[in-house]
């Protein structure tokens, strides 16, 4: 038995397509005066925009993406599933928080905050040095306590290793500050917050891959 399924592949794969796909849907609705390069993707999904019914549902299925992914993410350290879970509410979250149509929002800003955090922060807490224990299932007529799971020797698989996973961290902190710079000095948020959120969407699918070919490897070693 897998200890990632096959759902969780699928939803790691959705999260990219969708986000990709909703802002560039909506930017061709939003019409030739939306520039996305110094336009941010909250415009598509705010209040009165041409994309709002597009843009809307996809950072509502980019959010339940995330919260499947780190439902069936066991290889992954607790604590980064739930980080990334949050990620994916914070995402939902926005439906209820738009954007308004001109002017600053102070729950939109939370929202987004909070959601650039969680996602910013998962790899580095969701690392496994060694690869989870197997789990050992007591037998019938067992008179003592058997542990709940063994050690394992191998290496976690590569996208939950330490290296890989704060280097992750890393370029997504310094696309948030990156970000910050675009919106207020350079005029180009919007290819800022693309990149950024871009990458943010695509590492839980790295991830679950590294643990699929972990698993194949384990299979031919074996």
């Amino acid at each position: 038995m897998r200890s990632v399924p096959w759902w969780v592949l699928f939803s790691s794969v959705c999260a990219p397509v969708l986000l990709v796909g909703g802002w560039a849907v909506s930017a061709q609705l939003q019409g030739p005066g939306y520039d996305p390069a110094s336009a941010t993707i909250s415009i598509l999904a705010s209040d009165g925009a041409a994309g709002y019914w597009v843009m809307t549902p996809a950072l509502l299925a980019l959010g339940a993406c995330h919260v499947v992914t780190a439902s069936g993410l066991r290889p992954a350290a607790p604590f980064g599933r739930a980080a990334l879970a949050g990620g994916g509410l914070s995402a939902m979250l926005l439906a209820l928080f738009p954007a308004p149509a001109s002017g600053g929002s102070f729950a939109h800003g939370v929202v987004v905050a909070v959601g650039f955090c969680l996602l910013a922060v998962w790899p580095v807490l969701a690392v496994r040095r060694r690869a989870a224990g197997r789990r050992v299932v007591a037998a019938a007529g067992d008179t003592w306590p058997r542990p709940a799971a063994r050690p394992s020797g191998r290496t976690a698989p590569w996208g939950l290793r330490p290296a890989p996973s704060v280097t992750a961290a890393a370029l997504m902190w310094l696309g948030g500050a990156w970000f910050l710079l675009a919106l207020y000095m350079l005029e180009t948020a919007g290819a800022a917050e693309r990149v950024l959120t871009f990458a943010q969407s695509f590492w839980p699918l790295v991830v679950v891959v590294s643990c699929f070919r972990h698993e194949g490897d384990d299979g031919q070693s074996g």
